[in-house]
């Protein structure tokens, strides 16, 4: 199935050089890749695919932006990150500032792993977004294709939230880790006192 895709918006050439546009972030997650991980999700997506967990992030307005250096140092900065994942909102939008900053993590030892509404055999086209190549070359697993709520799949042990979806593992070491907390729902609580809830049914909340 084939759900909407538009040109995103204008907003994203407001996004200076070496930045990120992002809905939130949080540290030591387990429910969003093996091991324990900072996620990043990106603000805008064009899909709008209905039952998205999280629809706030589909506007590709400014929300909040943090340079790559910043970020990098931010999720360096707790020993109990092991990894990274990239989710949103559509994280090949911002493939530029996200390659970047998985170099610099993966520079110090940690995996990368990202969600995206694409296939991987679009992310691999001529048609892909900019620099998609480049995310892809530093990523150690993608979940690739859109979530079409007609194939939900609703169990807590699945890698994928419907059907149509695929686990890509691209580094073999990881390939015995392909198991984590999914059946778990995380609340964390931002410094602003605003909340983050991930997870198995779990969405993304910034209320």
């Amino acid at each position: 199935m084939e759900t909407k895709l538009t040109e995103p918006s204008a907003a994203l050439t407001e996004i200076p050089a070496g930045y990120l546009n992002i809905m939130g972030y949080v540290d030591e997650s387990e429910v969003n890749g093996p091991g324990t991980r900072a996620v990043v999700w990106v603000q805008g997506c064009p899909r709008e695919c209905s039952g998205c967990f999280n629809p706030e992030s589909w506007s590709f307005g400014i929300n909040q932006l943090i340079s790559v250096d910043t970020l990098a140092e931010n999720i360096l900065s707790k020993p109990n990150n092991t990894g990274v994942t990239f989710s949103g909102g559509e994280p090949f939008w911002q493939a530029t500032a996200l390659a970047s900053l998985a170099r610099k993590l993966k520079a110090a030892g940690l995996n990368t792993m990202s969600f995206s509404g694409f296939t991987l055999k679009q992310l691999q086209s001529e048609s892909a977004p900019p620099d998609s190549a480049a995310l892809l070359a530093e990523l150690d697993i993608l979940i690739d294709g859109p979530f079409v709520d007609s194939l939900a799949i609703n169990s807590p042990t699945s890698l994928v939230s419907s059907s149509n979806q695929g686990v890509n593992v691209f580094n073999p070491d990881l390939a015995d880790q392909m198991t984590w907390a999914s059946d778990q729902i995380e609340v964390h609580i931002l410094k602003n006192g605003s909340r983050i809830v991930t997870g198995y049914q779990g969405g993304l909340s910034n209320s």
